[in-house]
């Protein structure tokens, strides 16, 4: 039946619009609601794929300057732009797999001694892309691919919050809500790596730490992306350039001029990125909305998963920190890369390093202060970037090999799978 599915209907608009438009009506809203709620929905996703094709088109150029001027693969492991190639090619499966693994969360919530609810939309889309592509690269057939990956996303949204819920309580101090946002796995690291300076931060007091202003531009996400993709580029140009390839650089730039043309491309990235992002926002909303509403009615002991920045007030500085230290990680991990002679190289992203770090700097700071923020960040920034090389040679089988995806709980989750199933392919 999946097949047959797939076979008819490769829109994926019209299928996120159709689980929007079930959502809406198991939620009795009144007519008019349901129909602006499924409108909005698909507009969402189209407005999804316009931001992907900005995105795709200067990764494509960034990916070739490097490779010119370095001579080596270079992948950005920027999430949103890995999750926009594997929608352009597999979109139906990933949506598919989407809404499963909301269905099993809430199945298994209900069942089980796992009882979150992963209320963080896009983390599931690309957790959801992630399965899709293993199941795909292990040769499952379409109906496989679909359950299978909505089952295991659906565990993992269940049982990974669960996992670092401890360090949760220690942080809020409270068991209000847990974390929904899957680097569950680090997180729980970094928590672990901070209670070994217990006894520093026991010096440290409630005496706050005072960070430089210039860092406090790093909040705003487009400015942080714009401004690593801005330095990325020129490094790239800087290294053309030495190899003698300038004029590769000046016919990519068209009637642009040639060393304007990095600063251009960057801030384009970022405004490919926020036109992404509101798409994604946009179409998901109806749809978590949904399953928060049958989450409340019919499992009253669940606990809401919600996406990192919730902890963001409970240890400002320790986000900065963790900022700092996972992007000093993720720049070592490309050094080792360099140095053992990898073939592909994976280039830390802002927005990882400044979510994933600093999230994980809070974490390391609940138990060990700043030195526990940045020890763990910086380990966590070097697993960001170290992990993807596990499963990149299959996605990239696949076409997806100009961008990669950096959760540290997509590869180890995906790592696991794809190597067991592996044996019996």
């Amino acid at each position: 039946m999946i097949e047959a599915l797939l076979g008819q209907v490769r829109n994926t608009a019209l299928i996120v619009g159709l689980v929007a438009f079930i959502g809406l009506v198991l939620q009795k809203k009144s007519t008019t609601e349901v129909i602006t709620g499924t409108t909005k929905t698909i507009l969402g996703f189209m407005i999804f794929n316009i931001g992907t094709a900005a995105l795709s088109r200067v990764v494509n150029n960034f990916a070739e300057l490097f490779n010119a001027g370095f001579g080596i693969e270079g992948v950005t492991t920027q999430v949103e732009v890995a999750t926009s190639l594997a929608m352009n090619k597999y979109g139906s499966e990933v949506a598919l797999v989407f809404v499963l693994g909301f269905i099993f969360n809430l199945i298994i919530a209900k069942y089980t001694r796992f009882k979150a609810i992963f209320l963080t939309g896009q983390h599931f889309l690309y957790f959801a892309a992630v399965l899709t592509l293993i199941f795909i690269a292990l040769g499952f057939s379409p109906a496989v691919v679909v359950i299978a990956g909505g089952l295991v996303l659906g565990f993992c949204a269940a049982a990974l919050p669960m996992l670092a819920q401890p360090y949760m309580e220690k942080i809020t101090g409270s068991k209000d809500f847990a974390m929904g946002h899957f680097n569950l796995i680090g997180y729980t690291f970094a928590g672990w790596v901070g209670k070994f300076f217990a006894k520093s931060k026991e010096k440290e007091g409630k005496k706050e730490i005072k960070m430089p202003e210039f860092f406090e531009l790093f909040r705003d996400f487009v400015f942080s992306v714009a401004l690593f993709m801005v330095v990325l580029f020129y490094v790239a140009v800087i290294a053309c350039a030495v190899k003698g390839q300038l004029d590769l650089v000046k016919k990519m730039a068209g009637n642009d001029i040639w060393f304007i043309y990095p600063f251009l491309q960057g801030l384009q990235f970022a405004a490919g990125m926020s036109v992404l992002i509101y798409g994604v926002r946009q179409f998901i909303a109806e749809i978590t909305a949904a399953f928060v509403a049958i989450s409340e009615k019919y499992i009253p002991n669940s606990i809401p998963a919600v996406d990192c920045p919730a902890v963001f007030p409970y240890a400002p500085n320790a986000v900065v920190i963790g900022f700092v230290g996972s992007l000093l990680g993720g720049l070592f991990g490309m050094f080792l890369m360099v140095m053992f002679k990898s073939p592909v190289i994976m280039i830390p992203a802002a927005g990882i390093c400044f979510f994933s770090g600093g999230t994980s700097g809070v974490f390391g700071y609940a138990y060990g202060g700043w030195k526990g923020a940045l020890v763990g960040s910086f380990l966590v920034g070097i697993a960001l970037v170290g992990l993807p090389l596990i499963l990149y040679p299959a996605f990239a089988k696949l076409g997806i090999a100009t961008a990669s995806f950096p959760n540290i709980d997509y590869n180890i989750v995906g790592a696991l799978i794809y190597k067991i199933l592996s044996l019996f392919k």
